[in-house]
């Protein structure tokens, strides 16, 4: 999947600019959490922040998927997405 592809797109599509800033969002607090949790493995906070992200990429991939901006399976991994989300953030 790329990703630069939907952040690039999502600079002429509104409701798929929303879908990013959403993720971007859930992004960054899953990506604070992981840095700081210490000795916090296991207890689940970090893994329901990490569905909550899951679940905002998952709505983007669907509507790219229905606008045919994505086509076939949509496999990722959340921490590359993550990453991928926040690179360009100041």
């Amino acid at each position: 999947m790329n990703w630069d592809g939907i952040l690039q797109e999502s600079k002429t599509d509104a409701l798929l600019a929303a879908l990013v800033d959403d993720a971007r969002e859930y992004a960054q607090v899953y990506l604070l959490a992981k840095q700081r949790r210490k000795g916090c493995d296991g207890t689940g906070e970090l893994m329901t922040l990490r569905e909550e992200f899951k679940d905002t990429v998952d709505k983007m991939v669907r509507y790219c998927k229905e606008k045919n901006q994505l086509s076939g399976i949509c496999a990722y991994d959340p921490d590359s997405v993550a990453d991928a989300l926040v690179k360009d953030l100041p």
